[in-house]
């Protein structure tokens, strides 16, 4: 038995699934989480960061940023050091393997988004864009 709901439900369920979707298929085809690839493609912006600032600037809780950089430590593609101004700030940077893998994971980004985005046009993506522009300004309201 199909129930019907209102449009507004209806799209609100859509979305949800598209949440819950995105990450783990990202994830399997690019070999990297949105949120690691963010942090990768954040620090190949500068040379070096603290790690609260970068933590800042990506509103991720803090827990989260130590425990992706943990796991980016381990696999060599960043370094992470104390300052040696102030002992307290931990200074994160992208190591030489970090920087080649940013780029390969940016293409396969652009893979999955192509896939993503199979059969609209131009004037749909563009549409598409502006509508998801208006969904973000009005959760930033609640």
């Amino acid at each position: 038995m199909t129930e019907h709901y209102p449009e507004e439900d209806r799209i609100f369920e859509l979305l949800q699934a598209l949440n819950k979707g995105i990450c783990p298929k990202f994830e399997r085809c690019a070999g990297i989480s949105p949120t690691r690839l963010r942090l990768l493609h954040e620090l190949f912006q500068v040379d070096e960061v603290s790690q609260i600032t970068l933590q800042k600037g990506m509103d991720i809780d803090a827990a989260a940023v130590t425990r992706h950089l943990k796991g980016m430590e381990e696999s060599g593609t960043i370094t992470r050091r104390n300052n040696p101004v102030d002992n307290r700030v931990t200074l994160v940077s992208l190591t030489d393997q970090g920087r080649g893998r940013m780029l390969q994971y940016s293409e396969e980004k652009r893979r999955f988004v192509a896939t993503l985005l199979t059969g609209f046009n131009d004037q749909e993506r563009t549409v598409l864009i502006d509508m998801l522009n208006r969904l973000q300004s009005n959760i930033n309201l609640l």
